[in-house]
């Protein structure tokens, strides 16, 4: 009886080893490499790691002759057009039982513009080819299919001829470590954008309503038509919480129409500031909050005496217009002028007679405090924590033994308690 048991438990761990074996020997067969070159490769690289079912990205220098696998080599101006010099590409790895060698060659195509010949937008130079290097005839065959549908789109738009190149992998080294998962070692930047922004999904498009665009003073920010880890960082760390005045919206490089826009559209996140449908300046790439406010500031405050004394740490004038404006409002509370946060209540407001907006208190967490030893006095300065400008001072005097925050009354906006959400 007890030899039955142990032969049935031998021949049922067996039957799980086997089947171990076969299921692990399964996945295994699934992962595939394909390597493919569309400009620079670190925009490209981070773009294939952002799709489920990839493993792996790594960016490398493939199908070169005569010339070393290193950056600075292929950089060297006699080989900008050398049709021998290595190919920048992505040696992607991936699971094709979770993604499909067909969606990866679809978002290829999607995200650059494979009718330029060795170039990319700004990226001039045969290190720049569009190209696709299979490892078997099988990928040959989907990469010529997807090529044929594509141009088909293109055409249809009115695009040129695709200059991809279709080749065998014949040589792949890696790049450089520094090349490697460059965007995340390097967070202040931009992602080229230089898709065509037709889709393999041609549904058609309905036409974005941009009239609103073309009134009054307007903020504009260009976002990738793909994953762009600057544009989700800016989204992230400063316009998610953007609450001012001034509208900010959103926009891909294809949904301008309508709109006067100068810079190039190809580099995302792209902040534009329009005035009636015109672009007044613009900046290219990931910007940290406070620098992003001072351009707001630029822009909503011109050359005035708010802007003196937001990114100066100049002084209202006593009494000023602004202050007559402010000292008697309804109930409700004061705003940061640029960033649009709460920054002080009226129930906190009392008059000091001093010129000055006076308040017992801020909002609790929206202003922070820095010693100011200027014109020989030892002063506490109150900056706004979200944008980062100058607010006033903190002196000790206020009413009944409590401070009084003496606020420059221009770099503020009101609005009614009735008309808070």
């Amino acid at each position: 009886m007890n030899l039955k048991i142990s032969f049935l438990k031998s021949k049922y761990i067996l039957t799980i080893v086997f089947l171990s074996t076969v299921l692990n020997a399964n996945e295994t067969n699934h992962i595939e490499t394909i390597y493919l070159g569309s400009g620079c490769f670190w925009g490209a690289e981070k773009g294939y790691e952002s799709l489920n079912g990839v493993i792996d990205a790594e960016s490398g220098y493939a199908n070169g002759y005569g010339v070393k696998p290193n950056y600075r080599s292929i950089i060297q101006f006699k080989n900008k057009y050398n049709e021998n010099n290595f190919a920048e590409v992505v040696k992607v790895t991936f699971n094709s039982n979770a993604i499909s060698l067909e969606d990866i060659l679809k978002h290829f195509f999607e995200t650059h513009d494979p009718t330029q010949l060795n170039r990319q937008g700004n990226d001039v130079g045969t290190q720049y080819r569009s190209t696709i290097l299979y490892v078997n005839e099988s990928q040959k065959k989907l990469s010529e299919a997807i090529i044929d549908d594509y141009q088909n789109l293109l055409t249809d738009n009115n695009y040129g001829k695709i200059k991809t190149k279709l080749e065998s992998l014949d040589n792949f080294y890696l790049a450089e470590n520094y090349h490697q998962d460059y965007l995340k070692k390097n967070p202040n930047g931009y992602c080229p954008d230089l898709s065509t922004g037709i889709v393999f999904d041609n549904k058609e498009k309905s036409l974005l309503d941009n009239s609103f665009l073309l009134t009054g003073k307007q903020i504009l920010i260009l976002d990738a038509q793909s994953y762009c880890p600057y544009c989700e960082k800016l989204k992230e760390n400063v316009t998610d919480s953007y609450k001012g005045s001034i509208p900010l919206t959103y926009r891909t490089s294809d949904q301008l129409h309508g709109l006067k826009i100068n810079s190039p559209t190809w580099a995302t996140p792209s902040i534009i500031f329009l005035e009636n449908g015109l672009e007044v300046f613009a900046y290219q790439g990931y910007i940290e909050p406070k620098e992003f406010y001072k351009l707001l500031g630029r822009f909503k405050l011109g050359n005035s005496e708010a802007y003196n004394v937001a990114f100066n740490k100049g002084t209202d004038a006593r009494f000023c217009k602004e202050y007559e404006i402010f000292k008697n409002t309804p109930n409700g509370v004061f705003l940061d002028k640029l960033s649009g946060e709460p920054l002080f209540d009226t129930d906190d407001r009392f008059v000091s007679r001093s010129g000055w907006l006076s308040f017992t208190k801020p909002v609790s967490g929206s202003v922070y405090e820095l010693p100011d030893n200027s014109y020989g006095m030892k002063r506490i300065e109150i900056r706004s924590v979200s944008s980062g400008i100058h607010l006033g001072h903190v002196f000790n005097d206020g009413p009944n033994g409590m401070p009084r925050y003496c606020i420059n009354a221009t770099v503020l906006e009101f609005k009614a308690r009735k008309d808070l959400s």
